[in-house]
């Protein structure tokens, strides 16, 4: 899988979030988006997984051919802060209904998924809306991790998790998303320090483009 951005550029009214960026993410690596708060990471993410359509330039995703548009979505999960959890549901049942609509991991089950990312055996069968923020995080990481895609893209992936809810996330990283494509939106380090390749959206502000 590559994901190719060519002279890519986003604007809102008169304002470039960034622009004149070309870069080729590539499987199996690892890439963090860096900037301050404010800065347009989560702008840069969501251009690349379609949600927001360039201004100018263009996001190319292949694999053995050019992925239309449309079968985009197929190949990623995502997480992130405005990620919306149905919260009348409880974990088994949200985990169901998402692998109707984007297939888990093989020979994990959804009972497994709940015991990798530690949820209280508790709060299995309560509604979401009972949740604390930390536990709704770890659901949101359990239905992006396990999906059974080439992408994982992680908008400030620890929102409102602990120090255990740190340690967490670096053991579904390393254990079910090595041969991913992994890309990182964040200004913390403690959530992109696995990666070996950062793109620092503050070097493409006002940036002319080629």
């Amino acid at each position: 899988m590559q994901i190719s951005l060519v002279n890519s550029g986003k604007r809102f009214n008169r304002e470039w979030i960034f622009r004149g960026l070309t870069y080729t993410f590539s499987s199996a690596n690892a890439y963090a988006i860096i900037g301050n708060n404010g800065s347009g990471k989560s702008t840069l993410l969501q251009t690349v997984c379609g949600a927001l359509s360039l201004s100018e330039g263009k996001c190319e995703w292949k694999n053995d051919s050019i992925i239309p548009d449309e079968k985009i979505h197929q190949q990623f999960s995502i997480v992130t802060p405005y990620l919306e959890l149905i919260e009348e549901m409880t974990a088994k049942e949200f985990l169901y209904f998402h692998e109707a609509f984007k297939p888990f991991i093989a020979n994990i089950s959804v009972p497994q998924m709940i015991d990798f990312v530690e949820l209280p055996t508790s709060a299995i069968d309560k509604q979401i809306r009972y949740y604390s923020s930390g536990m709704k995080q770890r659901l949101k990481l359990a239905q992006a991790v396990f999906s059974n895609v080439p992408v994982i893209l992680l908008d400030e992936p620890c929102t409102n998790l602990d120090n255990k809810g740190y340690e967490l996330y670096h053991r579904l990283i390393e254990n079910f998303c090595s041969n991913k494509l992994i890309i990182v939106s964040s200004n913390e380090p403690a959530e992109y320090d696995f990666c070996k390749e950062t793109i620092d959206i503050r070097n493409y502000k006002n940036k002319a483009a080629k």
